[in-house]
């Protein structure tokens, strides 16, 4: 497929305007129906609400079955000698199978060896791209230095510095000021200044794509082939794991397609986790959980804030949308129909760290924090995206494939806006109607049960909350470490406020057609 652009607002059919309404019109449906049912039958309304809540118990069983699962494999693939195995991958002839690599590497090479793939890891060129709208020295100099002093040969990376010149080019001077610093230090330094330019939304997709085409020309000046160049996406507080490009060239050289493909790590949001408020840490950390959960999940993995991408493939695709504020998960979509069909994401077992939200005062971080999950909810747009390219026109993807992406997709945006308000209030709807009704004084009973034995499972979330806590910074005491416990009483709260009507706003501006078009960069702030 060819034309894998979303449409004008002026060229949106009234197909295209249905699928757009469809995820807000089954949320507030959905929300409604307790209340429709439960003057009619009580006894029906409690128990499809029963089920519900055993369904959800199900769900949050297995869910922290695999945290601990992803949880061990991050821990696992953090000890691993990504550098030796990447120099076997190169050979592909190890002098003896080590006891201290896993028996995967081997069974990696042995593939190989029959079926060579295209690229070998010594080809391999890294492309890093830093993004930045308003952020200073004190944000972007970490960044760029734990790109440095990662287990790699920087030397042979291309670092791009892209940043915004709207609104006063406000990390101008950061970044050239990192540019002269770092010049000797990678291969090249590409420094990238983007225009305000019509059409394009004000997001992150129309820097990048600026940045992409110089990094495009640079390379066909030196005679580099697109398809050795693996191109990286960070966020100005975005810190790589110290073997994170070994582990992707590895990861990289080892994929039998490597064009139609990109590669997911692990985002943690922890750089500043000790300094956040407690419903920002809460949030955080239920993020990062979530990002272990689908990384043990290929068919529900999706490109997320930091993530890679080879650059034939961007060139194929014509770089990332400059329609939409949420280009990384979009341009999972891009490449899928692109590509019909024949694309996959693979995931990375390595933590890139990132900063939890924290503003210069507790009113704009509480506010910073929902608009960042109001964006992110935003994803709700691609519904409608996805059901025009999968049913509306031409491609050779398989129709169940089509399908059942199309339905995960829209159920997990349903799920994210009404799940939690149904598990916090559903039970209680009956009573209100049918107050001498036996069923519906019952259910609540029955829910606060189910909710009861439920709560085992944020044991286990708080103790890997606490191992996953990078050092406690020595301006604080002890007492903070029990607040980081204490904390954790704020989920219900979080869950509702910050997960759900986020996206329930998302989904009814997109039915009113009241559209995000500017992407609202998250405040990052330092504290010293």
């Amino acid at each position: 497929m060819t034309d894998i652009e979303i449409p004008a607002h002026s060229q949106k059919s009234w197909r295209y305007r249905f699928f757009e309404i469809l995820p807000g019109l089954l949320s507030w449906s959905i929300l409604i129906t307790p209340f429709v049912i439960s003057i009619f039958s009580p006894t029906a309304i409690a128990l499809i609400i029963i089920a519900f809540f055993l369904l959800w118990f199900s769900r949050a069983v297995g869910l922290n079955v695999r945290v601990i699962q992803g949880w061990r494999t991050v821990q696992q693939h953090q000890r691993l000698d990504w550098r030796k195995m990447l120099d076997e991958l190169e050979r592909l002839d190890p002098k003896h199978n080590s006891k201290e690599l896993p028996k995967w590497h081997y069974e990696v090479i042995k593939r190989l060896q029959k079926t060579p793939t295209p690229i070998k890891p010594h080809q391999v060129i890294h492309a890093v791209f830093v993004f930045a709208y308003n952020e200073g020295i004190e944000i972007l100099k970490p960044t760029v230095q734990s790109i440095l002093d990662s287990d790699y040969d920087m030397s042979q990376a291309i670092l791009v510095l892209a940043y915004e010149a709207r609104d006063g080019a406000q990390s101008e001077e950061a970044m050239l000021t990192l540019a002269k610093k770092y010049r000797g230090d990678f291969r090249e330094i590409i420094v990238s200044k983007h225009p305000l330019t019509p059409g394009e939304v004000r997001g992150k997709g129309g820097n990048f794509n600026y940045a992409a085409h110089k990094l495009q020309s640079y390379l066909q000046q030196n005679n580099i082939d697109p398809k050795y160049v693996m191109v990286t996406m960070l966020d100005s507080d975005n810190r790589p794991h110290a073997k994170y490009f070994t582990a992707l060239s590895y990861t990289f050289a080892a994929t039998p397609n490597p064009k139609q493909a990109s590669y997911q790590p692990v985002p943690m949001f922890t750089n500043n986790i000790w300094d956040a408020p407690a419903p920002m840490r809460v949030i955080a950390t239920g993020n990062s959980f979530w990002n272990l959960v689908l990384s043990l999940r290929p068919h529900m993995l999706r490109n997320f804030s930091s993530h890679s991408q080879p650059m034939d493939a961007l060139i194929d695709t014509n770089f990332l949308s400059s329609r939409t504020i949420v280009e990384d998960g979009h341009q999972f979509w891009r490449s899928y129909f692109r590509f019909d069909g024949d694309y996959e994401v693979y995931p990375i077992y390595l933590p890139i760290y990132q900063d939890a939200v924290l503003s210069s005062n507790y009113r704009k971080t509480i506010k910073a924090q929902f608009v960042q999950i109001r964006r992110w909810a935003y994803g709700a747009s691609d519904i409608a995206y996805v059901a025009d390219k999968a049913f509306f026109t031409p491609n050779n993807i398989s129709k169940s494939d089509r399908l059942f992406k199309f339905l995960r997709l829209l159920e997990g945006h349903i799920s994210w806006a009404t799940a939690p308000l149904i598990l916090a209030f559903a039970a209680f709807v009956p009573v209100l109607f049918n107050p001498d009704n036996y069923t519906a004084n019952l259910l609540p009973i029955i829910a606060s049960r189910i909710q009861t034995v439920a709560l085992i499972g944020i044991f286990v979330t708080l103790l890997l909350s606490i191992k996953a806590l990078p050092p406690k910074p020595l301006r604080y005491k002890r007492h903070r470490t029990v607040f980081m416990v204490l904390q954790w009483v704020l989920l219900p709260l979080t869950t509702i406020v910050f997960n759900a009507l986020a996206a329930l706003n998302s989904q009814t501006r997109l039915m009113l057609g009241k559209y995000l078009e500017n992407f609202d960069v998250t405040d990052k702030v330092v504290k010293k």
